[in-house]
């Protein structure tokens, strides 16, 4: 019983060993051509180039003197036709290792706030410098300091000038005859009288004696020696330029008075921000001499031409000064707030490759692919860039790691550059030509009808053709 039992495994251990062998042999062919589909499916490089150097290729796997393994080029250079060239595809991986961040343009209400360092200066529309009518010499200084406070009509200083004395008594003459001919029974005569009363009177208005003065003399009928000279405004004086005794002439300046009621304020904007400012444009000012205390004024004034030297336009801002804490030639921070906005495409200024003559970015076309793209710069405020060519709304470009992607973009460009070099093409038919006249020159030579045996070589005396 029990070799019957051990003659039955046998037998159903062969059966299946040999059932199993004879699947596996069923199954190989499949395996197979399995096989030689997926290696038919798979690409295989043309070449071989050094990834330092798009230069330098091989047929078969190398390495550079560095160890590097050279980089497979393909007969579609890794991309589809309708992609531009330099487009780089990078794996999850690498992209995660070189730390490639990306940024989505967006449409965007572009403002600015311009910073810039001003000087504190005079308003030089209230600036007065005081000069003689005529020549003469000076009595009396009546304000003798600079930087002393004077009211409008406060008297300056006392002058004795010949032309002075003549000219009052030209007028007392004036007077006197017009009180004798008042009565005159002739028209003529009594019109002539106030035509020269008129005219002296305006003499000594035109040489600047006050109008008290003038009174003074109607009343007294005596000529005054010293006449005054009065403040045309509420100022401080800047500048005394006589003494006390000096000989004056109209080119003399006396005096040099400045209202700081308001006050100019001078700033220097660079180039790249002008296209923000224009004129009524609000402004700020701080200073480190008035801790806590803000003046608020504006552009009055840009003025038109360049400063070679710094690369700057000076601004002129108005301000107002209570009190007159501002003094001029003071330094104070300034902040213009740009009433411009620009309603624009932007991206971050750091997604801009600036080769110094282009512009470009990177943009994202899908997951780890990356294309290449020249874009037109506008305007640019808060670390952002406006957009006016070349990226839509929407789209994402690459804000780091972009210098690494460019230099492999570049590679690849110069690889399919240098196939484009290698690959024949129908503009050049040179080949083809060749080899189809290469083709006829040998159909039509008939080796049958060249008998090779007929050829006496034999006959060839080869010692007598030397001779």
């Amino acid at each position: 019983m029990n070799k019957n039992i051990i003659g039955v495994a046998i037998i159903t251990l062969a059966l299946g060993a040999g059932g199993g062998y004879w699947l596996a042999l069923q199954k190989q062919p499949v395996v197979q051509q399995q096989q030689t589909a997926r290696a038919a499916t798979e690409r295989k490089p043309l070449f071989y180039r050094n990834p330092m150097n798009p230069e330098v290729t091989s047929p078969v796997p190398a390495k550079d003197n560095m160890g590097m393994e050279y980089i497979p080029v393909y007969a579609d250079g890794g991309k589809s036709a309708n992609e531009p060239a330099g487009t780089v595809t990078i794996d999850p991986v690498t992209v995660q290792n070189i730390g490639v961040r990306t940024a989505l343009a967006v449409r965007k209400t572009l403002t600015r706030e311009v910073q810039s360092v001003g000087r504190v200066g005079y308003d030089e529309k209230l600036i007065t410098r005081l000069h003689p009518k005529t020549e003469g010499w000076i009595g009396k200084l009546r304000v003798d300091e600079t930087g002393e406070p004077v009211k409008k009509g406060e008297v300056l200083l006392s002058i004795y000038s010949p032309q002075l004395v003549s000219s009052q008594e030209e007028y007392l003459l004036a007077l006197n005859n017009m009180k004798t001919l008042r009565n005159s029974p002739f028209p003529d005569i009594r019109r002539g009288a106030r035509n020269l009363l008129r005219s002296t009177r305006e003499r000594l208005e035109l040489l600047d004696v006050p109008e008290h003065q003038i009174k003074q003399l109607e009343r007294t009928r005596k000529v005054m020696k010293f006449l005054h000279i009065h403040s045309p405004f509420d100022g401080i004086v800047v500048k005394i330029g006589a003494r006390d005794g000096q000989y004056v002439t109209p080119q003399t300046q006396i005096y040099m008075i400045a209202d700081l009621s308001d006050v100019w304020t001078y700033v220097d904007v660079y180039e790249y921000e002008m296209p923000w400012i224009k004129l009524g444009d609000e402004a700020h000012m701080r200073l480190a001499s008035l801790p806590g205390e803000t003046f608020s004024g504006k552009i009055t004034y840009i003025y038109p031409y360049l400063d070679a030297k710094t690369r700057t336009i000076k601004v002129r801002l108005e301000f107002k000064n209570p009190g007159l804490k501002l003094k001029p030639d003071m330094f104070a921070d300034v902040n213009i707030h740009a009433s411009r906005q620009v309603n624009a495409i932007v991206i971050p200024s750091e997604a801009v490759l600036r080769t110094g003559t282009r512009n470009a970015v990177f943009v994202v076309r899908a997951p780890g692919k990356y294309e290449p793209r020249d874009v037109k710069l506008g305007i640019s405020s808060d670390g952002l860039v406006q957009i006016l060519a070349g990226v839509k709304e929407g789209e994402k470009v690459v804000t780091s790691a972009q210098f690494l992607i460019d230099s492999e973009s570049k590679l690849r460009e110069a690889a399919a550059k240098m196939m484009e070099v290698k690959k024949p093409t129908l503009a050049d038919p040179r080949p083809a030509m060749d080899e189809a006249a290469s083709g006829m020159k040998m159909k039509n030579m008939d080796t049958k009808g060249m008998d090779m045996k007929g050829m006496d070589m034999k006959g060839m005396d080869l010692k007598k053709g030397e001779k």
